[in-house]
């Protein structure tokens, strides 16, 4: 075993922009038994793959989530020993707890502001809380109950979308009282905090010269994006006095969600 040859591949990931992608990637990737190591590059969006034997194995399994992944370079590499981050699941949990209260608070205030964004973003949340739960699940557990928690967390995601897409259909032909701003406004940039402490409590086991590279993380990240684009619809249906801007942010997270959705689905097969 001594003389076994470790291998270094980068991946570039154009859609790898925050830590649920790479927590997509680590389950994909975790019955790959010739991968030793994963180290994520988020904010250049790569990710190196130490491992032994050929690497087509580790490339079906990237190309099948949908991320637009693509192997850079392969070369031989003398580094055998990694630094294991012991407190992975306590972070995991963490992160996945501030999604899932978010996800409550978002859509128990969404519908009673009666605002389909916060409700879509809220989804979104979920969404997170289930890439984070399966790739907690997976630790210590089998390649097939992974893949049956992705199966059921994929088809709930979608479920809950079409549902959310039904009523944005019935509120935009219908006449409806208009979403509360205020409460848009607030819930969201509270929304947005949340997202920026999972990114911190995600990234900073990295080396210390990446740190300044947190901020472009976080504002590189899709859920940062949505809660500033329900920020933005909740200006607008204050000053345009319609419900429209609502129902629009809304359809494009029930999109992105549905998206998410799909991917978690690649990895139950």
């Amino acid at each position: 075993m001594a003389n076994v040859l470790m291998k270094k591949t980068v991946f570039e990931i154009p859609k790898m922009d925050c830590p649920s992608e790479e927590n997509l990637l680590r389950t994909a990737l975790d019955g790959v038994s010739s991968i030793k190591h994963l180290d994520f590059d988020i904010p250049n969006r790569k990710l190196a793959v130490f491992h032994v034997g050929p690497t087509d194995p580790i490339e079906q399994s990237i190309l099948a989530l949908g991320l637009g992944g693509h192997k850079l370079i392969t070369e031989e590499t003398d580094q055998v020993e990694f630094e294991e981050n012991s407190n992975q699941k306590k972070l995991l949990l963490t992160v996945l707890a501030i999604n899932f209260v978010f996800f409550i608070i978002e859509m128990t205030t969404g519908l009673i502001a009666k605002s389909m964004g916060l409700v879509a973003d809220s989804l979104d949340m979920l969404a997170d809380s289930f890439v984070y739960g399966i790739s907690l699940f997976a630790v210590g557990g089998t390649l097939i109950r992974k893949k049956r928690i992705a199966r059921l967390a994929g088809y709930f995601q979608i479920i809950l979308a079409v549902i959310g897409f039904g009523e944005v259909l019935r509120r935009f032909f219908g006449v409806e009282k208009l979403p509360d701003f205020s409460t848009m406004i607030i819930v969201s940039v509270f929304a947005l905090i949340a997202n920026g402490i999972c990114l911190y409590l995600l990234q900073k086991s990295k080396s210390k010269e990446e740190a300044h590279m947190k901020a472009s993380m976080i504002f590189t990240s899709n859920d940062v994006i949505i809660n500033l684009g329900v920020i933005m619809a909740a200006l607008l249906v204050h000053w345009l006095n319609s419900n429209k801007p609502d129902l629009i942010i809304g359809t494009i997270v029930f999109i992105l969600v549905i998206q998410g959705a799909t991917r978690i689905l690649k990895l139950g097969k």
